[in-house]
């Protein structure tokens, strides 16, 4: 079946005014997300919040839209404030023994960077590697790699299952941030095998900041205690008339990691707007994310720019002997959106932009080289 995009353009008021070209640092939220999310605010004036545990039933059923999204259950998916808040249940919740080690890539986000770093208190090795190097720098005390599933700065999509099935056949655990693919790209947990993967769904999600989650595979939740605990965190928390007040004793599924209330109103949209998703066809939409930017590949080669990037939403130009940040800033005063980041112009078009935007941004960049 066939896809209006106009249809699905409008739903994004944004894009009235600008020619949005930079997914990749912030998504638009689509206008039945953000109804979505009033509608919640209407219903507890309506009701004074008597019914707030019916809540958690709703979010029972955006976990089963997630778990539609990335292909796992309703008991795998937790909801976290970010993706820096999932890593930090790894970071704070094994048993490290000193001389582990944790591997990322090199031109990491910050979060893999930072995160791991801190562990060297701890006498935890942490090592930054490129590419080529990856599976020799995983020895036999590697214990964690965390990774991206898209890289922020080039667009590099590692073969995340390749990766994976290395990694098991060595007993190492993967932590993947698909913060930067999920909702343009297809992720099926499945084939990835993650032990953990977060997702912040104000990117490729379409949704707000503060509306995230993370899906914790059954065998990593076995030896990952919780590091938030809270008046849920007991398996009977749903008995709100007679709270347990002994010991918690900690439910087998992903929401034992949650502790306490969720940010409701947040996760309403980002329902709504995975549920736009899903309505669409997540194949559809990987498919035009890809033709799209593999257009902007094509302007920016005809305009002597040099990708950096292949087979990604993500498309990453050298301009040679041309700084990408006031090209960026430029591009900007004619109202298109994209970044600039570590060297390169970052241009990142989602599913919701079209040809015109792309002849807006190759205007945009012939007057402003």
């Amino acid at each position: 079946m066939s896809v209006d995009w106009d249809a699905v353009r409008a739903q994004f008021p944004a894009l009235q005014n600008w020619t949005y070209l930079n997914t990749a640092t912030y998504g638009q939220v689509p206008r039945r997300a953000t109804e979505r999310l009033a509608s919640h605010f209407a219903h507890r004036d309506e009701l004074a919040c008597w019914d707030f545990v019916t809540w958690f039933d709703d979010m029972d059923r955006v976990r089963d839209l997630i778990g539609r999204l990335i292909h796992c259950e309703r008991n795998d998916i937790a909801f976290v404030q970010n993706a820096s808040t999932a890593l930090a249940l790894i970071v704070g919740g094994l048993d490290w023994k000193q001389g582990d080690r944790v591997v990322t890539l090199e031109g990491e986000f910050p979060n893999n960077i930072y995160a791991p770093s801190v562990l060297a208190r701890r006498g935890i090795d942490f090592v930054e590697t490129s590419w080529e190097n990856f599976y020799a720098a995983v020895d036999d005390r590697t214990r964690l790699v965390a990774i991206s599933s898209a890289n922020y700065i080039t667009g590099f999509v590692p073969p995340l299952e390749e990766i994976s099935a290395f990694l098991r056949r060595r007993g190492v655990l993967l932590y993947v941030d698909g913060t930067q693919t999920v909702g343009a790209l297809q992720f099926d947990v499945r084939c990835v095998q993650p032990d953990m993967l977060a997702v912040h769904g104000y990117k490729w999600l379409n949704s707000p900041d503060g509306a995230a989650f993370m899906y914790v595979a059954p065998g990593l939740r076995q030896q990952l205690d919780p590091v938030v605990v809270g008046w849920r965190s007991h398996r009977g928390w749903r008995n709100v008339d007679n709270l347990h007040h002994g010991v918690p004793e900690f439910a087998e599924s992903a929401e034992k990691y949650e502790g306490g209330m969720l940010p409701f109103a947040l996760l309403y949209a980002m329902g709504a707007s995975i549920e736009f998703i899903l309505e669409i066809g997540p194949d559809a939409i990987e498919r035009r994310v890809l033709g799209l930017a593999e257009q902007v590949r094509e302007i920016a080669r005809r305009l002597g720019g040099e990708p950096v990037s292949v087979d990604s939403a993500i498309v990453s130009v050298r301009f040679p002997g041309r700084d990408p940040s006031p090209l960026a800033r430029a591009l900007k005063e004619k109202h298109v959106l994209v970044a600039a980041r570590h060297g390169l112009l970052r241009i990142s078009p989602h599913f919701y932009n079209n040809e015109s935007d792309l002849e807006q941004l190759s205007n945009a960049l012939t007057h402003s080289l």
